[in-house]
């Protein structure tokens, strides 16, 4: 048995920084948020006591637990950051924003059942509503959300303007992220271009030269190895100057796909990885930043009891329909624990390390067990926004050492911190 840690040797050192791309501007724009929330609860309770408004002093100390939300992700970033070098963190601080994240849900949690508790006793004994007073200083709570939004999306920039429609010819291995049509196979001085395509037609293999001359049909096959590990044998024909597949290609196109051209009377083997594009590989759930997130839940769900408080006041001073306030709370209350619960589920998974992401599991197995060896045990959780660790058992009787597995999970995107285990048998 050998083992072998991350890099080529084992005294190579290697990082245990695992924080997310944009981490510092992050933590810039949450302490900015926090630095006017902190602004607009002063400005409140200091005009609530100059003048006697009890509503604007109430609003400003709402404002303050506002404030104190987001400074736990702030302090989260910024000791996530401080501490990254940390040898006595195991696996890095890039969790942090997890843990914050798992408690800003249980705040949250907190807050609807006292948005909920206040709304259900206002329900059954109705008090008396200042709307000249409540209803601005409502539609400023809003706007003051609305800026703290801006300011915690500055610098994100989600990418949905794919402008491929269904790109499958994706292969890490040519260190492209977004995957482009064909892709060039290279054997000596010629090479082909092997795409596929589907334009209005069924999916087949279309290969063309891209240096040197088209091959004959007949040196020319492909077997596709699927997660599942089912195999499929591709042949082709001769059309229009490329070389076409006669088997159809079945749904998804996720696939190592290992490709067989004869030169010379031997055959030579080359392999591509192809993946489903889903529009959202590139920030999935283990790249998404959970403490960026549950800030902007915090103050989403401020702006959204904001927006339901405002149209409750409305309505209750119009028509005198005075359970409009509350029923417009009760509402509130039930989105913001919507929220929690779905920040609480995928918080707490992180944090008890469950598999980050199935897809990416079957990847590393599917890139593994191309060769014929077994993966016997296999650990994948995440590190931080953006990074996974693994750890891969495997067995073989090649006389291969870890170095030769690591090379071969080095196109999966993601894997920041690889254990190689290997168990060598007998042939």
């Amino acid at each position: 048995m050998t083992m072998m840690e991350p890099g080529s040797a084992f005294d190579m050192p290697h990082s245990h920084v695992f924080l997310g791309q944009d981490h510092e501007r992050a933590e810039r724009r949450t302490w900015a948020v926090i630095a006017l929330c902190t602004v607009m609860m002063i400005t409140e309770i200091v005009g609530g006591v100059l003048f006697g408004s009890l509503a604007l002093i109430a609003d400003g100390l709402h404002m303050s637990t506002h404030a104190g939300a987001l400074l736990l992700a702030a302090l989260a970033y910024t000791l996530a950051r401080k501490y990254a070098g940390d040898r006595n963190f195991s696996f890095g601080t890039g969790k942090f924003g997890d843990l914050a994240g798992y408690s800003s849900a249980i705040v949250l949690a907190m807050i609807a059942l006292l948005i909920g508790y206040e709304a259900v006793s206002r329900f059954l004994e109705p008090v008396p509503i200042s709307f000249n007073e409540a209803i601005p200083i409502a539609v400023l709570g809003l706007a003051v959300n609305i800026a703290s939004a801006w300011l915690l999306s500055g610098g994100h920039h989600h990418d949905h303007g794919h402008s491929h429609g269904h790109s499958h010819g994706h292969s890490r291995s040519h260190g492209d992220e977004h995957g482009e049509e064909a892709r060039s196979v290279a054997w000596g001085s010629a090479s082909l271009a092997i795409e596929i395509f589907e334009d209005n037609v069924p999916p087949r293999f279309r290969v063309k030269p891209a240096a040197g001359a088209l091959p004959a049909a007949s040196d020319l096959a492909i077997e596709t190895v699927r997660p599942d590990g089912s195999h499929q044998h591709f042949s082709f024909e001769v059309k229009d100057g490329y070389l076409e597949s006669h088997e159809e290609i079945p749904e998804p196109h996720e696939f190592v796909a290992r490709i067989s051209l004869m030169r010379a009377g031997q055959a030579e083997a080359r392999e591509l990885t192809f993946e489903e594009h889903d529009h959202d590989h590139a920030h999935g759930a283990h790249h998404r930043d959970n403490n960026m997130r549950a800030a902007v839940v915090h103050v989403m769900a401020d702006a959204a009891v904001s927006v339901l408080v405002i149209v409750g006041l409305l309505l209750a001073r119009a028509f005198g329909w005075l359970w409009m306030d509350p029923l417009a709370g009760l509402i509130g209350a039930l989105v913001i624990a919507s929220w929690s619960v779905g920040l609480l589920r995928d918080t707490g998974a992180i944090l008890l390390d469950r598999t980050a992401d199935p897809r990416i599991a079957e990847k590393v197995r599917s890139a593994v067990e191309s060769e014929g060896d077994r993966v016997t045990d296999l650990h994948l959780w995440r590190l931080g926004p953006g990074h996974l660790g693994a750890i891969v058992s495997v067995v073989t009787s090649e006389p291969r050492e870890p170095a030769h597995y690591r090379q071969r999970l080095a196109k999966l995107a993601g894997l920041s911190h690889v254990t190689v285990e290997v168990h060598h048998t007998g042939t």
